[in-house]
């Protein structure tokens, strides 16, 4: 499981000219799955995102986490993320990616985990073409791989 993470002022997610969900402060997070990620992954990434410090205190200082902060979720499905560039040719290869219907009942699950921890939280669609609009806070982005 690859997420980029990225502190926003605000995200939204459209579909077909529809915004399909929208977010103010808060973390906006593609999320690519790998064969072998699981449920227990799910979880432990999910509870890594909310409690990290990645939100500037009164100082300045990156002391506060999403729950610290009252912060939203945008979360993004995206099986690029785990595409090897680095094999032969130009052409990025998707073998570590999960199947398509393994990922999208993780892509679900992880959604399910960020709402049981009483997040806002509101997502894109799993396998569509996705127009994603944000202003990003920082910037400030991380790369979690689990």
């Amino acid at each position: 499981m690859i997420t980029l993470i990225q502190r926003v002022k605000k995200a939204n997610v459209s579909v077909d000219g529809n915004i399909i969900g929208s977010i103010e402060q808060g973390l906006l997070l593609y999320i690519g799955f790998e064969d072998g990620d699981n449920l227990e992954k799910s979880q432990w990434s999910v509870n890594k995102i909310i409690n990290l410090r990645m939100f500037s205190d009164n100082e300045g200082k990156m002391n506060l986490s999403l729950v610290d902060v009252s912060g939203a979720l945008l979360i993004i499905s995206n099986f690029t993320l785990p595409a090897d560039l680095n094999e032969s040719g130009r052409r990025p290869s998707f073998t570590k990616s999960a199947k398509p219907e393994i990922a999208e009942g993780l892509y679900e699950q992880f959604i399910e985990e960020c709402k049981k921890q009483n997040i806002k939280t509101a997502s894109g669609r799993f396998g569509a073409m996705m127009d994603i609009d944000s202003i990003n806070d920082g910037p400030v982005n991380f790369i979690l791989k689990r």
